[in-house]
């Protein structure tokens, strides 16, 4: 049997850089795919986007992993492997570029991402065993209220439309099911060669989509090559791994809770690069979320 490479957590002063450092800088690279969303989604249909992105990615795992002698999963390992990548990439993205093609803003549809923390709570103790205490629920709840005041001048204009909205919720579900599917299932996975699996998996199911729905439409300007690069290095390389990561070494709630600080920190990019206004409702969100977060991943000894 191939082993794999285990991460063990850290100890001493690297372990609390790590824990202060690694959630800090998913949040705010994950909000980053918004924000590259919007500048390439309209050269490209959304499927069409997903899968160039989904091959290249793909391409550039499997080159480092080969360089690294990576150990390959087992053949009774793949399907599980591209099921968790399906859900995330194909699923939660999936809907998430959907959702932003057809009018629906970066922040609202952060906001419906941002309910996925509480769908992981929910259905962790059944599918995991993990006990979720009750600060938990009400930091959860917490960070819910801070999440929808941070987008609630949005979704007052009426932005976005009811398929757009649809298409974000379902977003949600699908990255709480990836996450409950990873620290299930995934927890022995390669970081390199199960995600060439996983994205070449997702790419396979978007193709079709790709091709019939959207014609393979692409307009190659600079705006969507500095999008594409943008989320082919830094979020389905770094940041995707990076979320394994903390999936792998945190319990999925306390894991999930930091997509509360998602739509606060999009918002701040949104207000710096396209002059979005950061109003005092907006900034009381945000502190809401940080305590709801707080609330969520507080350890008692």
């Amino acid at each position: 049997m191939t082993s794999h490479p285990q991460i063990d957590p850290p100890t001493g002063l690297m372990s609390q850089l790590q824990a202060a450092v690694l959630p800090l800088t998913f949040v705010v690279f994950w909000s980053t795919g918004f924000i590259a969303g919007k500048y390439g989604l309209p050269y490209a249909g959304p499927m069409t986007f997903l899968v160039i992105r989904f091959v290249i990615v793909a391409v550039l795992l499997a080159g480092v992993a080969v360089v690294m002698r990576a150990p390959w999963p087992r053949r009774d390992q793949l399907m599980s492997i591209a099921i968790g990548g399906i859900f995330v990439h194909t699923g939660y993205l999936g809907a998430t570029f959907a959702a932003l093609s057809v009018g629906v803003e970066a922040g609202v549809a952060s906001l419906m991402a941002g309910l996925q923390p509480l769908f992981t709570a929910a259905l962790a103790g059944y599918f995991l065993n993990e006990q979720v205490r009750l600060r938990q629920w009400l930091g959860l709840f917490l960070g819910l209220c801070g999440v929808a005041l941070v987008v609630n001048s949005k979704l007052a204009l009426g932005l976005g439309t009811p398929q757009g909205m649809a298409l974000s919720f379902l977003s949600a579900w699908f990255m709480t099911a990836g996450t409950l599917w990873q620290k299930r299932f995934g927890g022995s996975m390669d970081l390199r060669t199960g995600s060439v699996v996983q994205f070449a998996a997702s790419a396979i199911v978007l193709l079709p989509f790709a091709i019939w729905l959207e014609g393979w439409r692409v307009e190659w300007t600079g705006h969507f090559i500095g999008a594409l690069v943008w989320l082919c290095l830094v979020l389905s390389i770094g940041t995707i791994s990076l979320l394994l990561i903390l999936i792998r070494r945190g319990a999925s709630v306390e894991v999930a809770s930091l997509f509360f600080l998602v739509p606060p920190c999009t918002a701040l990019f949104g207000a710096l690069m396209f002059d979005e206004q950061l109003t005092p409702i907006v900034l009381s969100g945000m502190a809401l979320v940080a305590i709801g977060v707080v609330m969520v991943t507080w350890k008692s000894k």
